[in-house]
């Protein structure tokens, strides 16, 4: 039969979609690559201090430690301000991205966890803007980040990324605890010391949950935004003076 001009109009238009949809996850992937050049694999988020101190002893050890912060501190701090980030950047509200900037950097609770936000989110700011994304020398170039509210704190270029390539917010957030996962999972196989089955093992296990922690982030209302676990910023503290150490948080 012929294909009439509606059908086939319909097709391309279903094919673009398609098409926009896979340069969306290409573009996640990029964005949660481990070779991105950002650092993150130079960070523990305190599972260092925690194993040096007893706290993580095994593989059972660190999938507690690291479902807790996934579930308590992550799901419930970073990825709904990383939500709230993406639809002001949709929107052009960029005091909204301010506001949600400060809000985070304020939320870092040791001056080792500040600094690290402040090194990943300056260092994808340097990727975007390498990239040629306009949006981040606008607003986080070298005069600007001057000012205390302008810190670039990673969330912040991280749901600029995903705006500007039309991830969707839902895809973000699980890009975004995916990475964070992934490189406390690499953490961990070094510092208990793990072997890499027992890395996958935490992988896989942590994944089981990640659809269940990006719903809750989702429908999280403003003020139930923050960190519901004290031992991670306890082992962050007592991190900074820790006499030897592999990793800078």
């Amino acid at each position: 039969m012929p294909i009439t001009a509606a059908a086939s109009n319909t097709r391309t238009r279903a094919e673009g979609r398609t098409i926009r949809n896979l340069q969306a996850l290409l573009r996640l992937c990029h964005l949660v690559s481990p070779a991105l050049p950002i650092g993150a694999f130079g960070y523990s988020q305190a599972l260092e201090q925690a194993v040096e101190l007893g706290w993580v002893r095994d593989e059972g050890g660190a999938l507690a430690w690291l479902d807790g912060q996934t579930r308590q501190a992550v799901g419930t701090l970073d990825l709904p301000i990383l939500l709230r980030m993406h639809r002001a950047w949709r929107t052009g509200d960029i005091a909204q991205v301010r506001h949600w900037t400060k809000q985070l950097m304020a939320s870092r609770e040791t001056a080792e966890l500040r600094a690290e936000e402040r090194h990943l989110g300056g260092a994808l700011w340097r990727v975007l803007d390498g990239l040629g994304i306009i949006e981040a020398r606008r607003w986080f170039g070298p005069s600007d980040c001057a000012q205390p509210e302008s810190e670039p704190a990673l969330a912040t270029l991280f749901s600029l990324a995903a705006w500007h390539w039309q991830i969707e917010p839902e895809d973000a957030l699980c890009g975004y605890l995916w990475s964070w996962s992934e490189n406390q999972v690499l953490a961990a196989v070094k510092l208990v010391p793990l072997g890499q089955s027992a890395g996958q093992r935490l992988l896989h296990q942590l994944i089981a949950g990640m659809p269940g922690v990006v719903e809750r982030a989702l429908t999280l209302p403003d003020e139930a935004i923050g960190v519901g676990v004290f031992a991670p910023l306890l082992a962050s503290a007592l991190h900074e003076t820790q006499y030897t150490r592999l990793f800078r948080s």
